[in-house]
């Protein structure tokens, strides 16, 4: 029962759960060649209803360079943001967590789809999200994963000043009524969620073998990392909108230290698998990169979470995230259509180099030189939390000594 406590009941430590995401998702490489996305699925997804009401988008640029043949339950990553869904909701029902949450300001939904908008536009201008374009963008050594992070690290930023202000807030939610009386009995849960989540183990376990035994070994493959990273990032809580958000916030580092340390770890194995013979994924560093980056980041924080975030905060049942994941999916959408027909592609990609990192510092120098510079990522934010700790403190010493003596005068 504490073993059951310890799995279901208590979330995990980041920096563990991180850390297997990051080993996993090097192995997803070295296994299919291909990595942990999601938002290029969210894209096919849109171009897919597209068709539904008759719209050809095969011809569209955007679609020609990510693809969109088949559908998401023949493609691995299709099956990677399933398998994301249902992993979440597995360990969400057996914790007896899942609940319909509905914001108690509407409003709350509008931002929220807003955010989802400005958040999708700009993960698929930079042709990846806090994944493609960041968690495993870094250990390809694709030196436009780095743009990324910067930019969206400063995108979160003035995402964190708009939210602040009154205007974003509303006015809080007040409820007037006669005050109930304190309930001291116990409460007694229904245990149908574990049920309910065991139940879908098994039906999953049984599609993975399934795929396993029809010859579908990539989707199958794909199938148990989806529901690897969806357990992962329910149980770890992970969220990249809170590894920017809470350093300008409360200054609260403990999530981007741990995403550091998990893209360590992704870079050597990934780094082996190179170099044995894998071909590392590179984008282009153009100034989408920047700007998608920075939209990016804006749009995580206005609509509440990024995509890791928003799916596991959808399967608890927090209808605000299914909103935000369906502006994912406009936004993403919009770009695929403006990506050639408002000739985005040329004003902002075209003729932008593909720059690997080991291609321009050598095996040994990119390895080296990424782990160096994720390392200092790693100290940097631990002293701009302590920093910002002590700086406050100090701040608010000086305003009780000023107050103290005004007293006395």
């Amino acid at each position: 029962m504490n073993v059951y406590r310890k799995i279901f009941k208590e979330y995990w430590n980041p920096y563990i759960a991180i850390s297997i995401a990051g080993l996993i998702s090097a192995l997803y490489f070295g296994i299919t060649g291909t990595v942990w996305a999601v938002t290029g699925e969210f894209t096919r997804l849109g171009g897919h209803m597209l068709q539904w009401f008759g719209v050809d988008v095969s011809h569209w640029a955007y679609f020609q360079l990510v693809g969109i043949e088949g559908t998401p339950i023949s493609r691995t990553d299709g099956w990677i943001v399933i398998g994301m869904l249902v992993g979440a909701l597995i360990t969400i029902l057996l914790s007896n967590s899942f609940k319909i949450r509905v914001p108690k300001q509407k409003r709350r939904l509008v931002q929220g789809f807003i955010g989802g908008i400005i958040a999708g536009f700009g993960a698929r201008l930079a042709l990846g999200c806090n994944l493609a374009a960041f968690f495993t963008g870094v250990p390809q050594f694709s030196f436009h994963s780095w743009i990324f992070m910067l930019t969206t690290a400063i995108g979160t930023y003035f995402g964190v000043k708009i939210v602040n202000t009154k205007w974003w807030r509303g006015k809080p939610t007040l409820t007037r009524g006669p005050m109930k009386p304190v309930n001291t009995q116990p409460i007694k849960k229904r245990n149908i969620q574990p049920v309910l989540g065991l139940i879908f183990a098994c039906l999953y376990l049984a599609l993975i073998l399934y795929f396993f035994a029809t010859g579908k070994s990539l989707l199958a493959v794909a199938c148990i990392a989806g529901a690897l990273f969806g357990i992962l990032i329910e149980r770890g809580q992970i969220c990249f909108t809170s590894a920017f958000r809470d350093l300008w916030v409360s200054g609260r580092a403990v999530m981007s230290k741990a995403i550091a340390v998990g893209m360590m770890i992704s870079v050597i194995v990934t780094f082996i698998y190179i170099q044995n013979g894998s071909v590392s994924i590179i984008k282009m560093a153009a100034p989408s990169t920047a700007i998608g980056g920075l939209l990016f980041g804006f749009g995580i924080v206005l609509a509440g979470g990024c995509e890791t975030g928003m799916m596991y905060r959808a399967m608890e049942g927090q209808l605000l995230y299914w909103v935000v994941g369906a502006g994912n999916i406009v936004g993403a959408t919009a770009l695929a259509y403006g990506w050639d027909h408002l000739g985005i592609y040329h004003a902002l990609v075209e003729n932008w180099p593909k720059v690997n990192l080991i291609e321009q510092w050598g095996p040994m120098g990119a390895l080296f030189g990424t782990l160096a510079m994720l390392a200092a990522w790693f100290l940097l934010s631990n002293w701009w939390q302590k920093r910002f700790r002590y700086g406050k403190g100090i701040h608010l010493q000086k305003t009780e000594r000023i107050s103290h003596v005004t007293k006395e005068a």
